[in-house]
């Protein structure tokens, strides 16, 4: 257990539970996460393993007698008939029989209907009049003589979902954690593990839960498969229902006009749409027309009559093509279906999650470490659905006047959710507030940059905040800044050919600040010169490789120096071997380089560094490539900085260590085999112009 567990179970006893038990748990049961978590919940909310152990068991037996296979139904209704009565796990959905002025219930899994259920049962739980809600329920048998008579009697129902909660003692609990330790026991509590994911990766996935703090937020993301897009909707929530793009109707989702029965959006807090890309995909505009207008004004209309609801509409679908080709050639809803590929709905929409920003998940990525317990924290962002956070950033900051109306209530109502997620309490500090701001603003740009790529009615429009202190703070999104010479293209009029776009160079792709310049700057991207200046990258840029950030300013060395006090663990040490072929495929074949390494000891396994240095040199030589390095054995050196004898210090706030974590040992993956292909930390460089004293390595070192 980390520090940070025992802090969780501290302040959140009972409410907790050790995330990679549901795999422990689930077998082949196809149940949602927060049922088993209600479960685990119960029997193993705690740090102790030996009651860890015995919960698990006892949850195993519960699921073993009591949850209900398909293909297991018939021994479960045997079992039911034999003893009378049986508790059974399954969905249980409800409708009226007009004819018998009767509620009846059926069973998903276990395969009987017309199951009588009282109607103050019903109201007490509307939502399993639609789509049902999975319930522990005692079944019992009795047979008779009348065949109009169904033998199946439902004795008592409970939806597994929590009873109640102290929202005055989350609150308090959360005053006991930093931000970070906060955001990493929420994105442990979606099941990821936070060491594998940079702060901006896990501030992207916690806008999944938006929809669920905020009443009828609009939220769509879309990127590469395998992101867990639809995890959270599906898993995640007893208040949120994840449905299929192409399987909605107006009577599903708004209301029936024949029976007067409303739909999901009159019941759940959120519905998701999956795999809602698809260009080719058949859609009723007559849904398409009521959805804009629910989206808008929050209702819709039954004939005659007006009605409201609170649902928040997530879209999640996957891209076919990656985000340069999507800007060159289209734009980023590119893959919407055609009848919502309309500005009206799009204009709508309050954020764009960027998912090709979100990696891959892979099997070393979830969680083992503790989180709450899914449906205790379903329950307190229902609660907070009732608040309003929007206007905590006023007094610090001001946004910009040309931006709209609609275009605030987007930023207005992320920011809301995103304050309500990190920061319940009010507590958030200055920076904090201008991050989810920033944040929140990005997220609409980025719906707003591409209407103005599709509509030319569009204007452009100035994102930017300004602080109390003056200082103006203009908002880019990350593609923006990473292919500067495709996003800034006008959707073309009628009357006029769009204008070619005459590709840049690989350095202007390269996603780089010089020297914090204005928007007209990064659109006219030059190739980078061996200047002095700084650069600013942001966290998941990618297109960042040695090359680009070294050779213009080391080309022609014959000494170089690295200062870099972490190259101890394997990957630090690959990222020298990574200098190293930087320089040797871009040196000439006669000429030799000599490259020393200054950097502390690895207390834990000095062997192990000391023999991977050693391959290093042993690599470098190959090319003509003299590599030697020196330990600081006080571990005293804290500057990160490459000098050579061209004259320039390049001064470095990661030193080499700017890579996101990766998959190392998949050959076949680009980003292992291409630096491009990566993500990166957020990181910082200068380039500074010195007479630099080239000495030798010390006698002592290798």
């Amino acid at each position: 257990m980390t520090a940070l567990d025992d802090k969780i179970n501290e302040r959140f006893p009972g409410l907790v539970v050790r995330k990679d038990l549901v795999k422990a748990v689930k077998g082949n049961a196809i149940v949602p996460s927060y049922v088993l978590e209600f479960l685990l919940g119960q029997y193993c909310a705690t740090n102790d393993e030996a009651s860890i152990q015995s919960g698990i068991e006892t949850v195993k037996e519960i699921l073993r007698k009591h949850y209900v296979h398909r293909n297991e139904a018939g021994l479960i209704r045997s079992n039911i008939r034999e003893k009378g009565r049986w508790k059974v796990i399954d969905k249980i959905s409800v409708d009226l029989n007009t004819d018998k002025d009767a509620y009846e219930v059926t069973f998903s899994n276990l395969g009987i209907k017309n199951v009588i259920i009282d109607s103050g049962t019903v109201k007490a739980h509307p939502k399993l009049l639609v789509s049902g809600v999975w319930c522990i329920a005692d079944v019992e048998y009795e047979h008779s003589e009348d065949k109009n008579v169904s033998p199946w009697i439902l004795g008592s129902i409970k939806p597994i979902q929590l009873s109640k909660f102290d929202y005055a003692a989350y609150l308090e609990a959360r005053g006991g954690f930093t931000t970070d330790e906060w955001i990493d026991l929420l994105f442990q509590t979606v099941g990821f593990d936070p060491e594998m994911f940079g702060r901006r990766s896990k501030l992207l996935q916690l806008m999944r839960l938006v929809p669920f703090v905020e009443r009828n937020y609009n939220l769509i993301e879309l990127g590469p498969k395998g992101t867990g897009k639809s995890h959270i909707f599906s898993e995640f929530s007893p208040h949120g229902i994840l449905v299929s793009g192409g399987e909605v109707t107006v009577p599903k989702l708004f209301v029936n006009n024949s029976s007067g029965k409303i739909g999901l959006v009159g019941y759940w807090d959120v519905v998701a749409f999956d795999e809602f890309a698809g260009r080719q995909k058949r859609v009723d505009k007559a849904l398409v027309d009521i959805m804009k207008n629910f989206m808008a004004n929050k209702s819709f209309s039954r004939g005659v009559e007006t009605l409201g609801a609170e649902a928040s509409m997530v879209f999640v679908g996957n891209t076919q093509h990656t985000v340069p080709y999507m800007l060159k050639h289209t734009d980023l809803f590119e893959e919407l279906p055609e009848k919502y590929y309309d500005s009206a709905f799009i204009d709508r929409l309050h954020t764009y999650v960027p998912g090709w920003e979100i990696d891959v998940i892979r099997g070393e990525m979830f969680a083992s470490g503790y989180g709450f317990v899914v449906d205790y924290l379903a329950e307190i962002l229902r609660h907070m659905r009732n608040d309003d956070y929007s206007n905590r950033y006023q007094g610090l900051f001001s946004l910009s006047s040309a931006i709209s109306t609609r275009d605030r209530d987007g930023v207005n109502k992320t920011f809301s959710g995103m304050m309500k997620l990190l920061f319940p309490s009010d507590n958030a500090t200055e920076t904090e507030v201008e991050e989810m701001l920033h944040l929140a603003m990005e997220g609409r740009k980025r719906v707003k940059d591409q209407l103005f790529r599709i509509d030319s009615t569009y204007p452009e429009t100035d994102f930017s905040f300004t602080a109390r202190d003056g200082r103006k703070i203009s908002v880019t999104t990350l593609e923006e800044t990473e292919y500067p010479q495709y996003y800034y293209k006008r959707a073309p009029r009628h009357e006029e050919p769009e204008p070619s776009v005459k590709p840049a160079s690989d350095a202007a792709v390269m996603p780089a600040v010089l020297a914090a310049p204005a928007v007209a700057e990064v659109k006219a991207a030059k190739p980078v010169d061996p200047r002095e200046g700084h650069r600013v990258f942001s966290e998941n840029q990618k297109g960042v490789t040695f090359g680009d950030l070294f050779w213009p300013w080391i080309e022609g060395a014959t000494k170089i120096v690295v200062t870099d006090p972490y190259i101890r663990m394997f990957h630090q040490i690959r990222n020298v071997m990574e200098f190293i072929e930087m320089i040797a495929v871009r040196k000439a074949p006669e000429d030799e380089v000599t490259v020393h390494l200054i950097t502390g000891a690895d207390d834990t396994y000095p062997e192990k560094q000391q023999s991977n240095l050693i391959a290093v040199e042993t690599a470098g030589a190959a090319a003509g490539i003299k590599f030697t390095w020196e330990i600081d054995g006080t571990n005293t050196i804290h500057a990160r900085h490459v000098t050579s004898d061209t004259g320039w210090k390049i001064s470095l706030d990661r030193g080499l260590d700017i890579f996101q974590k990766f998959e190392m040992n998949d050959a076949f993956s680009l980003a292992n085999r291409l630096q491009a292909y990566r993500q990166v930390k957020a990181f910082e460089i200068t380039y500074l112009r010195k007479a630099l004293d080239q000495r030798g390595p010390p006698a002592e070192s290798r």
